[in-house]
């Protein structure tokens, strides 16, 4: 009996191990390109979710024009502000719009915007505004104050994150790096559904009071957020000038009362009653040991001033026994520097408030 060979010829042999040894290596490569599924995380992780929620656009930042917590407005944007008109070419040109609103107590703030305008919504698409009805409309559709919303604000990622991905079906990898939360919510909602993500870690989240943490993995990065994310007041109303001491210390108020001299009351009212010009022609002086000197014509009185608390709860209590309109436990409202001129406003609520000013800066 002839036995038929297994293989016509060689070249069939050849072919045939070729594919079995390419099919091996493809096969260790996939594998040692492949992430470990701990060090990965998908479109249907919980911790996606979390990072989508902290890339959003907060629309929070300019309510003082826009009264709108779904959108922010692009720049450049002309408004008017009681009548003053302001050119907003950034965030930092939203201080000259609070700065005419507290020029005077009894004034309504009214806020009107030139239109066209373009504004961002929470997912960065835009949106051309071309008149107030067409503003009125969107920013109905948005939460009222303080109302739950899906962004979470009291966490910021430090960029550039270097991200990575691969596509179990397709086998592709893919890397990029982020620059910023737009950039990071478009490679969020562009995961697909075979895609594992990956992270170089180690990376750097930013809490609302400016405590960096460092992060070096996913379950540490989920906890963090988990732990963070409801922590800090979102700053979701209207009240533009709740927050203006963020970053005020005790340190920082009593280095600057005791730093200048002769300062003078530019601001006074007492049970909303007005005595801005009580006080013309006097100067206060703040000295290291807690005391004060008041010196008018060719009278001199003292008295004590004590700082207590930390950021927009620091207590300043002054005690003048010869000039008792000054005296109250007041809360620090704000410490407003320019080129020129220094401005230290103390309020309780709405029916008193005493502002020292000095061009010492």
């Amino acid at each position: 009996m002839i036995l038929k060979p297994l293989f016509k010829n060689n070249l069939q042999l050849i072919i045939l191990v070729f594919i079995v040894v390419m099919s091996s290596c493809r096969k260790e490569e996939i594998e040692s390109i492949q992430p470990e599924e701990e060090d990965t995380i998908n479109a249907n992780s919980s911790l996606t979710s979390l990072l989508e929620k902290t890339a959003l656009n907060d629309g929070s930042v300019d309510n003082i024009i826009d009264r709108a917590n779904c959108f922010t407005i692009n720049y450049p944007v002309t408004v008017f502000a009681n009548g003053h008109e302001i050119l907003v070419n950034s965030q930092n040109d939203l201080e000259n719009v609070e700065d005419v609103f507290d020029e005077f107590e009894d004034d309504t703030s009214d806020i009107d915007i030139v239109f066209p305008i373009t504004v961002t919504l929470d997912d960065y698409s835009e949106v051309i505004l071309n008149n107030l009805s067409e503003f009125n409309s969107l920013s109905n559709t948005c939460n009222d104050e303080n109302e739950f919303d899906l962004d979470i604000e009291c966490i910021d990622f430090q960029f550039p994150i270097t991200v990575s991905t691969f596509n179990t079906q397709s086998e592709a990898l893919g890397s990029t790096t982020l620059i910023n939360d737009k950039a990071f919510y478009s490679f969020i909602q562009n995961i697909d559904t075979n895609d594992l993500v990956s992270i170089e870690f180690p990376i750097t989240a930013i809490l609302f009071d400016n405590t960096e943490l460092t992060v070096t993995n996913f379950n540490e990065l989920e906890s963090i957020i988990e732990t963070y994310k409801n922590s800090c007041d979102e700053d979701d109303d209207y009240d533009f000038d709740d927050d203006d001491c963020n970053d005020c210390t005790v340190d920082i108020l009593k280095d600057q009362l005791i730093s200048c001299s002769d300062w003078t009351v530019n601001r006074l009212k007492r049970n909303n009653m007005d005595y801005d010009d009580i006080y013309d022609g006097y100067s206060f002086n703040f000295f290291s040991d807690n005391t004060i000197s008041v010196s008018w014509s060719s009278n001199t009185v003292f008295g004590t001033y004590t700082l207590t608390g930390t950021a927009n709860t620091i207590t300043v209590v002054i005690d003048i026994p010869s000039l008792p309109l000054c005296n109250n436990n007041w809360i620090l409202h704000e410490i407003d520097q320019d080129e020129s001129l220094t401005e230290i406003d103390l309020d309780v609520g709405d029916i008193d408030r005493l502002r020292y000013e000095n061009n010492c800066n």
